[in-house]
């Protein structure tokens, strides 16, 4: 009786290296009809299926170009199910101070963003540039400046909400450290 070899696959540390394995891995392939490279995208056959077509991923950013995804919902419908999602998602915003998130890396908000549009910044503007944008932009349109200037009037108070906006964002960064 041939004596059985001991197999290096046993305890702590690994005797042998991890990508030394002989065993043979199944791959799709991509089910774009011809092409052979290998399938890894996942992409669903149509809404609420669980059947899933495989694509490379030249096939797959061609198959999701065109997707929608609030297609077929009217516009009351597309509001609560992006508030819905929305919800859902806070848990990770409201985390995102425990990375190393800084201004103009995405951690900006929707209303932060279309704040920062009203006074005329980029999105990675820091809050010396907002500051000195708005009071630059608040003189040529203060109440003070124009008296009765309905038009001047209420691009003022955009600027005074936009910049409480963001004041309020920057209030939060420090607190949060």
């Amino acid at each position: 009786m041939p004596k059985a070899r001991r197999s290096n696959d046993w305890g702590f540390p690994r005797w042998r290296s991890y990508d030394s394995s002989r065993e043979t891995v199944a791959q799709k392939e991509c089910d774009r009809h011809g092409c052979g490279e290998p399938g890894l995208c996942p992409a669903p056959k149509s809404p609420n299926n669980p059947d899933r077509w495989f694509f490379c991923q030249a096939h797959a950013a061609e198959y999701n170009k065109g997707w929608d995804y609030f297609e077929g919902l009217d516009k009351e419908e597309k509001a609560q199910r992006q508030k819905a999602e929305q919800q859902e998602s806070e848990g990770y915003t409201e985390s995102s101070h425990y990375g190393w998130a800084e201004s103009g890396d995405g951690s900006r908000t929707k209303d932060e963003m279309r704040a920062l549009e009203v006074l005329g910044l980029e999105a990675d503007a820091d809050f010396a540039a907002i500051k000195k944008a708005y009071r630059i932009k608040a003189k040529g349109v203060h109440p003070d400046v124009k008296p009765g200037d309905e038009e001047a009037a209420q691009e003022f108070q955009k600027l005074q909400v936009s910049y409480d906006v963001l004041r309020a964002a920057e209030d939060r960064r420090e607190w949060r450290g």
